[in-house]
C-alpha cells in the first residue's frame, strides 16, 4: 500500500463530510408537502411505525425507529426477511409502515409494502428513486436522491445513507415538536445512565419526611426538630401551615453566639430566615441545582401545584445521585 501524507488523508476525509453536509443541505432544500403529510400521518396513526429495510437501510432503519420510540412516538424494526418468514403478523391495521430503499426495488422490503397494501396500512416511503416500485407502491414518497455517493468510487452507500438517516430524523423530531414532547416525557424513556439522572425529576429526589416548625416554637421545640433527621434545614409554618422560613443548623449557631442565655427565650420566628428557596416538585433535578448555584445555597424547599410543601431536596443528594 502506498504511503500517503497527513495533508492527504485529511483532504480525503474533508471531502467525504463536505459531500455528505452538501447532500443534506439540498434535501433540506427540497423538502415539500410530502414531509407535512408524513408528519401527520404518523400523528393521526392509533398504532406503531414499523420500519423495515434491508442492508445498510436496515440499519439505518434501526436507528430510527429506536429515535422515533425515544421521542414519543411508538415504533420498532421490523426485518423483511424475518417479516416474509413469518413476522409479518406484527403488523397491525392502525400502524404506519416506514420503508426505506435508496434504490427503490429490495424484493423482501417490498413484499412487506405489499402486505400493507393489502390491508390497507400508510406507507411512507424514503427512497432515492422517485419512479422506483417503492415510490409506486408508497403512499407517501420522502425523497432521498444523491447526486452522487461520497465514495470515490460511486458505489459504498454514503451519502445515500447520511441523507435517509437525516431524513428520518427531521421527521421524529417534527413529530416530537408537533406532539409538544417536552423534556419531563423525554425523561420518562430514559430513566437510567447518565442521560437518565440528568433528566429525573426533583420528586424522584426530595425528602419527604419533613417535621414542621411552628412560628411560636421555643428554642428547645427548634432543636429537637433540627436534629431529628440531620438534614440541616426546617421550614418554619404559620397558623395556616404556610412556609414562611428556614432555620438552619447555622442559624442555631449564630443565635447561641449572639443571643447567649436569651437565646432560649426565643421563638423560632425570631431565629429564621424569611422567604426560603422552593422549587416544583416536578421541575427537573438540574433546575434545582442550578437554582442552588445561583442563590448559594444547599438546599430547597419542594412544593406542589396547589402551592403545599411536600419535600426537601438537597444539594448533598443531587452529587450522591450523580446529577452533577
Amino acid at each position: 500500500m502506498a504511503e500517503h501524507s497527513s495533508e492527504t488523508i485529511i483532504a480525503w476525509g474533508r471531502d467525504v463530510l463536505e459531500a455528505e453536509s452538501q447532500s443534506l443541505a439540498a434535501t433540506s432544500r427540497s423538502l415539500s408537502k410530502a414531509f407535512v403529510q408524513a408528519v401527520e400521518t404518523i400523528i393521526a396513526s392509533t398504532g406503531k411505525v414499523v420500519v423495515t429495510g434491508l442492508g445498510k437501510s436496515g440499519h439505518i432503519g434501526r436507528k430510527l425507529a429506536a429515535t422515533m420510540a425515544s421521542t414519543g412516538t411508538a415504533s420498532f424494526f421490523l426485518h423483511p426477511s424475518e417479516a416474509l418468514h413469518g413476522d409479518l403478523g406484527m403488523i397491525q391495521n392502525a400502524d404506519v409502515v416506514l420503508a426505506l430503499a435508496f434504490g427503490g426495488e429490495t424484493r423482501e422490503t417490498l413484499e412487506v409494502v405489499k402486505f400493507a397494501n393489502r390491508r390497507n396500512i400508510p406507507v411512507i416511503a424514503i427512497t432515492g428513486k422517485s419512479e422506483s416500485s417503492l415510490a409506486r407502491l408508497s403512499n407517501i414518497v420522502l425523497d432521498g436522491g444523491v447526486e452522487r455517493e461520497a465514495c470515490p468510487l460511486n458505489l459504498a452507500p454514503t451519502t445515500s445513507t447520511i441523507v435517509a438517516m437525516g431524513l428520518g430524523d427531521a421527521l421524529a423530531i417534527a413529530i416530537m415538536r408537533a406532539r409538544g414532547f417536552e423534556k419531563h416525557d423525554f425523561a420518562q424513556y430514559h430513566p437510567d445512565g447518565s442521560l437518565g439522572r440528568q433528566l429525573s425529576l426533583v420528586s424522584q429526589h426530595m425528602k419527604t419526611d419533613l417535621l414542621a416548625i411552628h412560628e411560636e416554637d421555643d428554642f428547645n421545640k427548634v432543636l429537637e426538630i433540627i436534629t431529628a433527621h440531620n438534614y440541616g434545614i426546617a421550614g418554619v409554618f404559620d397558623s395556616k401551615e404556610k412556609l414562611i422560613g428556614a432555620i438552619t443548623d447555622g442559624d442555631l449557631r449564630r443565635a447561641l453566639k449572639t443571643a447567649r442565655e436569651s437565646v432560649f427565650s426565643m421563638h423560632a420566628k425570631d431565629i429564621m430566615t424569611k422567604n426560603p428557596k422552593t422549587i416544583l416538585n416536578d421541575q427537573l433535578a438540574l433546575d434545582a441545582v442550578k437554582m442552588m448555584e445561583q442563590s448559594r445555597i444547599t438546599s430547597l424547599f419542594v412544593r406542589d401545584e396547589a402551592d403545599h410543601i411536600v419535600g426537601l431536596i438537597r444539594m448533598h443528594d443531587l452529587l450522591a445521585a450523580k446529577i452533577v
